[in-house]
């Protein structure tokens, strides 16, 4: 079993953007923090709200999105600021953000990603808490789509997602499995962008989504591909769908250590995963004695 120490922020971070559901202005900005402290979000809008530990016992229900609340605050759309935060293994981090949801960006976790490697990453003196999958589990829903975790004979995390939207989509079935570090993160999956089709853009306007957005700030497929926009990798979905999980698997709060299969799965069906795997497994919290680097 590899563990490896804690890590924070050298420095503090900020940066701006807007809300894909709310439309909102964001001004969001990263701090560093000290030991087991884990990320934390802070409505600094909502005077005298407490931070929001990004947990899986936080974690609230929305459509298409991962969102979390306590007592009166709440942060949604966090998937892709977790993914970027779990991607580095930075894992110590107060966020103050001044909406109800994260900005957008580009629509992947890229530019958030160089951000926080140029505001530096620092070791801490504390191991990082660690669960190793020790037996299959399985999660699905009625359409067929799941998600399982299985163990995986090496310390190192394995995410595989099997893309298939049938034969009428302009999403083509895709398949890929990557080992999640650093280097991977950047090279492989930080640029992936979420993606909608373009069937879909009208309803969600209807619905007061987007509509500060344009076809460049994301990827709108159409029946003869991206409208607008083009794709940075002829798989760009899958990868996305991989940076999602990524995102959500982030509230366990500790590394794990296993390989996860997902077939269509969502972030419903990631988070129901989660809860499993943490009711299920004991971390290396109750094994290890804090050591002093």
């Amino acid at each position: 079993m590899r563990t490896r120490n804690q890590r924070t922020l050298a420095r503090s971070l900020e940066c701006t953007g807007v809300g894909i559901f709310t439309n909102s202005d964001v001004k969001i900005r990263f701090c560093p923090a000290p030991e087991n402290h884990g990320i934390q979000f802070v409505r600094t809008d909502l005077a005298g709200s407490k931070p929001i530990p990004a947990l899986i016992e936080y974690a609230v229900f929305k459509q298409r999105r991962t969102a979390i609340e306590y007592q009166d605050a709440s942060v949604e759309m966090i998937e892709h600021v977790m993914a970027a935060l779990a991607g580095l293994q930075i894992d110590n981090c107060r966020i103050e953000i001044n909406a109800p949801e994260a900005p957008c960006f580009d629509g992947s976790s890229q530019e958030l990603s160089l951000a926080l490697l140029d505001s530096g990453i620092v070791e801490q003196p504390f191991q990082r808490e660690l669960i190793c999958i020790e037996q299959p589990l399985t999660v699905e829903n009625e359409s067929g789509s799941f998600i399982q975790a299985k163990p995986l004979n090496r310390s190192v995390l394995a995410i595989g997602y099997y893309l298939n939207y049938g034969e009428d989509s302009p999403v083509t079935p895709q398949c890929l499995t990557l080992e999640i570090n650093p280097e991977t993160w950047m090279n492989q999956l930080a640029f992936s962008r979420t993606f909608v089709l373009e069937e879909e853009v009208e309803a969600m306007r209807a619905l007061g989504y987007g509509q500060r957005l344009s076809a460049e700030d994301l990827l709108v497929l159409g029946q003869e591909g991206p409208v607008g926009n083009e794709f940075r990798t002829l798989d760009e979905c899958v990868r996305h769908k991989i940076l999602d999980c990524l995102g959500d698997f982030a509230l366990i709060g500790c590394d794990m250590h296993g390989y996860f299969s997902a077939h269509q799965s969502g972030h419903a069906l990631n988070r129901e995963l989660i809860k499993k795997i943490k009711s299920t497994h004991r971390s290396t919290l109750s094994e290890t004695v804090w050591k002093v680097a």
